[in-house]
């Protein structure tokens, strides 16, 4: 039996270098805005702190309870965690709508943002709802099951056998737990996602209309997960290669820009310090732009990879016909 994981391993790649050659600069530069949402953090995390109640001893006994640190910096601790929660919330809603902006460019090799932002966005809040949805269950399953090592250490009372031997139990469940999550988050992404598209429909009818195909041809994807997977690592490492020499590169220019707002900061120092912040923010965003750049072919690839395989398992779920029919139409017989 052929595997399709296998099979287009080849096919993504001429896919996409027909979609990226030739290298047309707007095509490209919009491609790496959408896959650097769409690569970037997808869930959100969530920061939880519980104290207990004490009393102050206004004559110096010895305190057990939180420092008194005043109102005003947990205000501002509270307000700079709010604002982190907020910033991650809007990035992952971003990205869930920018999940469907690329499988529609790449569906019809048109890249624009906007109109499809326009058509798709109402599914990309489902998206992001189920993403959220999944992410809290992450959170509640890892602490259930961190709690027979976490219980002890809280209540102040040692590591015992008995939670030693209870955390052995567990620990293969955690990571049948964390199997599971990552495949349903995996596939969501790579399938769900083109056939809420296709029908436009929303998460969970995408995932009651994927799953008789995965029921009926479980081998194929399986061989499709371990593949992915393979090939996420090594485009990982790939990026990452290219994204440090291009901030090497950018040291350069950006360099000689420090080294002025150093200069002026011996001369005049809040100009200096001014300038040194703006020169320091600019490479950032450089350097950002940069990884988006250098990471923009590998998820183009991945995606197109996903794309085939989903085609080649059911028929009915093919977004791309017509460049599965050109890119195996040029390979040689």
């Amino acid at each position: 039996m052929s595997l399709y994981a296998l099979d287009n391993l080849d096919d993504a790649l001429d896919a996409t270098r027909g979609l990226l050659t030739p290298v047309d600069r707007t095509t490209w530069a919009k491609l790496a805005f959408v896959t650097l949402f769409v690569a970037g953090p997808g869930g959100t995390g969530g920061f939880q702190y519980t104290s207990g109640g004490g009393t102050a001893d206004p004559g110096g006994g010895p305190g057990v309870g939180l420092p008194d640190v005043g109102v005003e910096v947990w205000t501002l601790v509270a307000a700079v965690v709010g604002v982190a929660v907020l910033f991650a919330l809007a990035f992952g809603f971003v990205g869930s709508v920018m999940e469907f902006v690329l499988v529609e460019s790449l569906r019809t090799r048109r890249v624009t943002v906007r109109d499809y932002w326009r058509r798709r966005w109402r599914q990309g809040l489902r998206l992001f709802g189920f993403r959220l949805a999944v992410g809290l269950l992450v959170v509640g399953g890892t602490l259930l099951l961190a709690a027979p090592f976490l219980l002890p250490l809280v209540g102040g009372g040692g590591f015992d056998g008995a939670s030693l031997a209870l955390v052995v139990l567990l620990l293969p469940v955690f990571v049948v737990f964390t199997v599971a999550v990552g495949l349903v988050d995996g596939f969501t992404t790579a399938f769900v996602v083109p056939v809420m598209v296709l029908d436009d429909r929303g998460v969970l009818a995408g995932w009651r209309r994927l799953w008789p195909t995965i029921t009926a041809h479980w081998t194929q994807y399986l061989a499709y997960a371990v593949v992915s997977f393979f090939l996420s690592l090594v485009g990982g490492v790939v990026v990452a290669v290219a994204a440090g020499v291009l901030a090497l590169a950018l040291l350069i220019p950006f360099g000689l820009l420090f080294a002025l707002g150093v200069g002026l900061f011996a001369l005049v120092e809040p100009v200096g310090v001014v300038t040194l912040v703006v020169v320091g923010v600019l490479y950032a965003l450089a350097v950002v732009a940069a990884a988006a750049v250098a990471g923009m072919p590998v998820q183009v690839y991945l995606r197109y990879y996903a794309l085939l395989v989903l085609g080649d398992v059911d028929p009915r779920l093919d977004l791309i016909p017509d460049q599965r029919a050109a890119v195996r139409d040029a390979d040689p017989a």
